[in-house]
This record gives C-alpha cells, structure tokens and sequence, in this order.
C-alpha cells in the first residue's frame, strides 16, 4: 500500500518558519486508494532539483500555481474551465490532495500536477525564475491571535520569492476572510518591489470570475465575515 509522500517539515532549530502547520485529519479509504492510483498520474514528487514542467504536463504552455488548494475546488474549477494552462498545486494535508486526485480522475482533467509538500521549498528548489504565469493564494491560515501572526505564510521574503518566480506580466491573486490579514498583505505587497496592486494602493478587486467561491469564503461570511481579493502585477 503507497503510504503518501510526506511533506517537508522545517526543525524549529533552524528558526524558519513553516508555510503550514500539519493537521491531518482522517484519511479515508478512498482517499488511500486515490495515492496508490492516482499518484503517479497527478503527483509531482519533490526532488530538490529544478523541475522540467513541460516533461510533466506533456506539453509547452502558461502555468499557475496554486498554493495550499485545501480540498481542491478553486484549482479543480480553474483547471476545468482554463485548459490552455497548466496548473500546479500545493498542499500538505493529504485527506485535501486524497479529495483532489479522486476529483481529477472522475472529470477527466489532464492538465493538472500536485505537490504534497512544502510549498516554499517547491518555490526555492524546483520552480524556476520567471517561470509562473500566475500565483494564487487563497485562504490561507490567517494565524489571527497577535503572537502567532509570524506564523503568516505571507512575509516580505517570501512575497520576494513570488515575484521572482513570475513572469513578467505575471499575476498574483491573494483572497483573504480576515480584514487584519488583508491589511498586513496589503503592508507587505505594497512594499515589495515588482509588484502593481490593479485597484491601486491598498485596493481590492470583486471576486474574480476564474475564482469559484470556496467553503471556506461562505464559511467565513456565515461568521460575518468579509472577502477581500488582492490583485498584483509584475510589470512587462
């Protein structure tokens, strides 16, 4: 039985801070069967080494990544209805990828590759510069008590990462349930150079059609909570 690939995990001693904290989760017989079967089909193991993403997907095209997909439904949308792209995902809870690869298999979708690992070391290691048409990042932790805010994905060193990995012209498409969080992305991306907020500074954008609204989005407006989507350019 194919137990699925773990995840890179970060020792405290090196004082970085992860792109995740593990919560598993049950993990489903379906959600086994979907690794034995259909990983070697979907997944993408890490390797350390940059990756060839045209020998992976079969074919020379535009590509987006999608970090933490959750269960899946953005990057399954996405895929569906955008087949002149290729698209990758990130995520390290595997009941999540489980969902995604058995979701993949019943459509049919082809141009779809997954990572179950951290995505930062799949930026540093295996992504190459100015290769990324577009980068997507929704919902992710929001770490809302104050003293777990360094805990953030989103960090200046890290927002530097993204732009070096987008292509001139490239997008970066952030969406948010916390308004704390949002201002912080908007403090850290308004500073980082590379990048043009397309609402201008400190605006959002309405819910882009390419982006379908989550469980996580109705989740957090049942809490009263609002949405805010952030769009970035990297200049030509």
């Amino acid at each position: 039985m194919k137990v699925p690939p773990k995840p890179f995990t970060i020792e405290e001693g090196q004082r970085r801070v992860r792109s995740f904290v593990l919560r598993q989760g049950r993990f489903t017989p379906a959600q086994q069967r979907a690794f034995d079967e259909l990983w070697p089909r979907y997944g993408l193991d890490f390797s350390g080494r940059p990756r060839d993403f045209d020998a992976a997907f079969g074919r020379h095209a535009p590509r987006v990544l999608e970090i933490g997909f959750g269960n899946g439904e953005a990057l399954r949308f996405s895929a569906a209805r955008d087949p002149a792209r290729d698209h990758v995902g990130i995520e390290v809870h595997a009941p999540g990828v489980g969902r995604l690869l058995n979701a993949l298999a019943a459509d049919g979708i082809a141009n779809v590759r997954i990572y179950h690992h951290d995505a930062v070391e799949v930026l540093e290691r295996e992504v190459g510069d100015a290769s990324l048409d577009e980068i997507r990042i929704y919902f992710p932790d929001p770490w809302h008590k104050k003293r777990h805010h360094k805990r953030r994905l989103l960090n200046p060193a890290f927002a530097a990462l993204l732009v070096r990995k987008l292509a001139p012209g490239g997008r970066l498409h952030l969406a948010t349930d916390w308004h704390d969080y949002a201002e912080q992305m908007w403090d850290v991306l308004e500073a980082t150079p590379g990048l043009r907020n397309r609402a201008g500074a400190r605006g959002q954008v309405p819910r882009p059609d390419w982006r379908p609204q989550t469980h996580f989005e109705s989740r957090g407006q049942r809490l009263g909570h609002g949405v805010w989507d952030l769009l970035y350019d990297k200049p030509a």
